[in-house]
């Protein structure tokens, strides 16, 4: 990647969010990196600032990840927001994928990770943490077994494969010669016979049903 990238952390926690600015700071592809210890702070500044990928912690004082990830959205709708957590809860990886979060990391994760979520955010493709999609994978299997009500043609289980791949439609439609549109049904017809809600639950569906490898 020969694009220096720009960096905001958002975390209320310093000693994190500091350690990370340390981390990334010694990235070559990283020129500039911003820190704000709260939504609102990140807000007054984000539009100005412009950057390529934010790392959006998720529980914050004042206004909380998913509420400012909505936000920044509206600001600036191209953003490329992967989200932090402590925690592999059900809950906020879902709230922040359907606020729009393009990724999500566990703050555990090893560094390489937090390096190809940039990355793979950057280039508009989604990444779960290997811990989070294990997570999401177990949590399932505990749960009734996703349904399928009618099998997925030919045509879906190949856009099936590229929304794993973190495609968007205009791409998807562009590799595989078809209308956006035709992609936008052909998503909206895969959601409904798989019973899923985002593109998180699909790439677990997809992962489960050998549709999809990591």
């Amino acid at each position: 990647m020969n694009k220096g990238l720009k960096i905001y952390i958002v975390d209320d926690h310093s000693l994190f969010r500091e350690g990370l600015h340390f981390l990334l700071n010694n990235s070559q592809y990283i020129t500039e990196i911003r820190e704000a210890k709260n939504g609102q702070e990140f807000l007054a500044d984000v539009e100005s600032y412009n950057p390529d990928v934010v790392l959006m912690d998720i529980e914050m004082p004042e206004l909380n990840g998913i509420d400012t990830t909505k936000e920044a959205l509206k600001i600036l709708p191209e953003l490329k927001i992967v989200a932090l957590s402590m925690h592999c809860d059900e809950n906020f990886y879902s709230e922040m994928i359907e606020a729009g979060a393009i990724g999500f990391l566990i703050k555990n994760s090893k560094f390489n990770d937090v390096e190809t979520a940039i990355i793979e955010a950057y280039n508009n493709r989604n990444y779960f943490s290997p811990e989070i999609l294990s997570f999401i994978v177990k949590s399932l299997s505990r749960k009734q077994e996703i349904p399928v009500c009618q099998k997925l043609t030919l045509r879906e289980q190949e856009v099936l494969v590229r929304i794993c791949q973190g495609l968007s439609n205009p791409e998807i439609g562009e590799e595989l010669h078809i209308a956006k549109r035709t992609v936008d049904k052909h998503r909206e017809n895969i959601l409904s016979k798989t019973q899923t809600n985002n593109t998180a639950e699909l790439v677990v569906y997809a992962i489960k049903n050998k549709f999809f490898e990591i």
